[in-house]
């Protein structure tokens, strides 16, 4: 397979869908919708995993488990819950298979469930039918679980990482005996997620509250953390949602206050997925292939041995094997390259396309010279650098790089937030530079609807700290106290 990609200028949709191809990131499967998470790609993810699992357990948090299938009649018992989920839902009937006459393997009639079972678009129903047995008394409480998944939503329009049938995610759900404890809960979590983002993915974000249309079903308040990709297409990153007592409600989940009278519980539920894998290439990466942050990337450093005899590749090997071990003490994970089946240059293009942080290639002269030759992936630069406290400066330059990836999509994302006061330019904006638009909005579903069907932007979030200013609404003109942020997005 040709490894050169289409330019993000041409076709930026093609570009990424031949960058997650070619970089071994994942491929559609024989199901349709549905991708193969490829050991590189699942690499990245298992290193997402990791921080954010760390990061949910020091903020006191547990991981359980819950069934794949949840009875159907569980959907009915909130009803804003399954009408935002009912299109989506995939449906078990039966439960056997058998041979017709003819030998081919068919549904057996007779094997009918009882109930359907919805396979899980999320898990809030059945999580919540749980609770009830494990919450009883004030002491119970704070019920703070989280569970790591997959989830089944029947999408028609599929994009690998983006938007698939089935992906990865974790859902955290959990239960307070206070309104204000909840909403601290939902709050709290939106600012786990941007923290990630930021430090370990490197890509800024806005913290915000989704308006009524696109809240969470069966949410009260969602909060989320907004990006914004290279094509000047938002991309929301992580949700965070009060749940109030609804599915408390729904679920009958009490419990004995200090004074010894029953009350609903107060609920939050919050989770990202593998669409933070689209979001992490479509942020960083660039006509040449995949550009990782170091803090993600499964191999931070790779060492490309230059020789040209056995003799050659014996003297190399036994610095770079040294080299190896220096920047694993200091926790570098790092892929010395000595393989004899492929040269230099077509492993030069490999982990150019893969996204390695750092190269670094040794050949005779350079052992010679005591040196090696340093490539960063991010801007594409090489130095000579010399061997001896090598693993220090390799450290230093990786914690550069992730910061200059970050400033870099801050530098973007900044200069594509754009204030317009009447629709002419907000349109304009759209059509010719793309990224957020600030803008008053009179607060009405209509007019939010209205502007999403002329422009496809939506709103993306009402900022967290938004400047209370008097204005009128860029699309009615009726009286407006702040801007919000719409955008085209993913």
């Amino acid at each position: 397979m040709s490894k050169k990609l289409t330019k993000r200028t041409e076709d930026y949709s093609k570009w990424y869908n031949e960058l997650v191809v070619k970089a071994d990131l994942a491929e559609n499967s024989g199901v349709r919708g549905c991708m193969v998470i490829k050991p590189y790609g699942y690499a990245i993810w298992e290193k997402m995993q990791a921080q954010l699992d760390k990061m949910f357990k020091e903020t006191g948090h547990e991981n359980a488990y819950f069934p794949l299938f949840i009875p159907k009649s569980y959907f009915s018992k909130e009803a804003s819950h399954v009408k935002g989920f009912a299109k989506e839902c995939a449906v078990v009937t039966h439960y056997r298979l058998k041979n017709d006459e003819n030998g081919n393997v068919v549904v057996d009639e007779t094997a009918k469930l009882e109930e359907e079972l919805i396979v899980r678009p999320t898990s809030e129903t059945i999580i919540w039918d749980t609770y009830r047995k494990w919450i009883q008394s004030y002491r119970d409480l704070p019920l703070l679980i989280n569970q790591w998944a997959n989830v089944v939503r029947w999408e028609m329009r599929t994009r690998l990482f983006l938007r698939t049938a089935e992906f990865l995610w974790q859902e955290g759900h959990t239960a307070h005996a206070t309104k204000q404890e909840a909403i601290e809960e939902a709050e709290k979590m939106q600012g786990v997620y941007a923290d990630f983002a930021e430090k370990f993915m490197a890509i800024p974000v806005i913290k915000g509250t989704k308006t009524e249309s696109e809240r969470f079903a069966g949410a009260l308040d969602t909060y989320c953390i907004e990006a914004l990709m290279q094509d000047g297409k938002a991309l929301q990153a992580g949700t965070s949602h009060f749940l109030g007592q609804n599915f408390a409600k729904a679920f009958d989940v009490k419990f004995a206050n200090k004074e010894g009278k029953q009350e609903y519980v107060w609920a939050t539920s919050w989770g990202v997925s593998t669409r933070l894998m689209g979001a992490l290439v479509m942020t960083h990466s660039d006509d040449s292939g995949l550009v990782l942050p170091p803090n993600l990337a499964p191999i931070q450093v790779v060492i490309v041995p230059i020789y040209k005899s056995e003799e050659e590749l014996e003297a190399i090997s036994e610095k770079a094997n040294t080299i190896t071990q220096e920047l694993r003490d200091l926790g570098i994970s790092v892929k010395f390259d000595n393989r004899t089946t492929h040269k230099p240059g077509w492993k030069f293009a490999e982990y150019e396309l893969k996204g390695v942080p750092l190269r670094l290639a040794i050949g005779p002269r350079d052992l010679e010279n005591n040196v090696v030759e340093l490539a960063r992936r991010d801007n594409l630069t090489k130095q000579s650098v010399a061997q001896e406290g090598l693993a220090v400066v390799i450290k230093e330059m990786l914690a550069q790089i992730q910061i200059d990836l970050y400033q870099k999509a801050l530098s973007y994302r900044d200069s594509h937030i754009t204030e317009v006061d009447t629709f002419d330019e907000f349109k304009d904006v759209l059509e010719n530079k793309g990224g957020f638009v600030s803008a008053h909005w009179d607060g009405t579903s209509e007019t939010e609807e209205q502007i999403k069907n002329l422009t496809k932007a939506t709103i993306r979030c009402i900022p967290n700290s938004p400047i209370f200013e008097e204005g009128k609404c860029v699309f009615s003109g009726k009286l407006s106290t702040k801007r919000v942020l719409f955008a085209k997005a993913y």
